[in-house]
């Protein structure tokens, strides 16, 4: 696309990025949202430190919109943030745009400068530079494992039924663990591998191997999660019916740049448990929110559960609503809204007190 010849001057512009694996595509506008240029840069450092000279040689750089700044655009996101540039996450294009104009990698650079602009369509990112990402580095490896172990095991069990008389019936009535460990003790001959029985053997010797190793992996980053968590925000677990896994999946979805979130409103909606107004005539009342971090959702889910089967405060307020004539559906999602309020709170006071600590030392 043809540029225009950078002026000398203070006049501010604004940059987009649409991110790739191997070449991002930056798009710099004008203020008054005119395209002024776009170019391809590799993915690489010296590739960051050329596409910022670039987009600076048109004037004042105020910020810059990056696509997919948890993916493609983690990398540059450090890089810019090193820089001290701010940057926007820009979310998904409007669909109606899209079809009227096409798409193309240059465009999309151009629609996320244009919404770098006005300012829609963008969020604050996440820093992605601290200990929450190495939380949510774990907890991916973790999620995987156990979807590989719980493969494992149904691959144990189809073998099994499949399998010959001879080995079935040994095998039928022993517990999950017992399971597993008698097939990982199994040595069956290596070099018979053409009969049925010995090919049987040692394949389940193969899947139960597997899923110990998996269930020590998993065990292990349990133990590293567990650490993060505690150092991270101990008053949190504290609190009850709070466990590791809820407690790591909402610091996931606050952040390491908690100040991204302006309100525990905003919290709430994040988590998708603000309430959404579904009033028509004479009937005033709010639905579920379906929208939000649905990880973050299940969490506040599950936390609310395990108060309401336990907590006589909790089971007071439920049977509350339900008598004001609420549904027990809609007292849990205003349970919810409360927890994820308290939950803010914690997480906000934490970071204030890591902040302090670093400011002093």
């Amino acid at each position: 696309m043809k540029e225009e010849p950078a002026i000398s001057g203070y006049r501010n512009v604004v940059g987009g990025v649409d991110t790739h694996k191997d070449v991002h595509v930056a798009a710099v506008v004008d203020e008054h949202d005119r395209l002024l240029g776009s170019e391809c840069f590799p993915t690489t450092r010296h590739g960051y430190k050329q596409m910022l000279l670039w987009m600076r040689s048109f004037g004042e750089l105020a910020r810059v919109g990056v696509e997919c700044t948890g993916s493609y655009g983690a990398g540059l996101l450090r890089y810019l943030q090193l820089a001290h540039v701010t940057v926007l996450e820009v979310t998904a294009p409007d669909r109606s745009d899209r079809r009227k104009r096409g798409k193309d990698d240059t465009l999309d650079a151009c629609n996320a400068a244009h919404a770098a602009f006005a300012g829609v369509r963008t969020v604050t990112p996440k820093t992605r530079d601290g200990m929450i990402e190495s939380l949510r580095v774990l907890k991916v490896c973790r999620k995987t494992a156990i979807s590989a172990r719980r493969v494992a095991l149904q691959l144990i069990h189809s073998t099994i039924i499949s399998a010959p008389d001879e080995l079935r019936e040994s095998l039928r009535k022993m517990t999950r663990m017992q399971l597993i460990r008698t097939l990982a003790a199994w040595r069956p001959d290596l070099s018979d591998y053409r009969s049925l029985i010995s090919a049987n053997r040692i394949a389940l010797k193969s899947l139960g191997r597997r899923y110990l190793e998996l269930h020590d992996e998993i065990a292990d980053l349990d133990v590293m999660i567990a650490a993060l968590v505690d150092e991270l925000a101990p008053d949190l677990v504290s609190r009850y019916s709070i466990g590791y896994e809820s407690a790591s999946q909402l610091l996931l979805t606050a952040g390491d740049n908690s100040d991204r979130l302006q309100s525990e409103a905003s919290f709430a909606a994040l988590c998708g448990v603000s309430p959404v107004p579904a009033s028509s005539g004479k009937v005033t009342r709010h639905r579920l929110n379906r929208g939000g971090d649905r990880a973050a959702n299940s969490a506040l889910h599950i936390i609310a559960i395990g108060r309401l089967r336990t907590d006589d405060r909790t089971k007071a307020y439920v049977a509350k609503r339900v008598s004001e004539g609420h549904s027990k559906l809609e007292a849990i999602r205003c349970l919810k809204r409360y927890i994820a309020r308290e939950v803010f709170y914690a997480i906000r006071q934490r970071y204030r007190q890591i902040a302090q600590t670093q400011f002093t030392s």
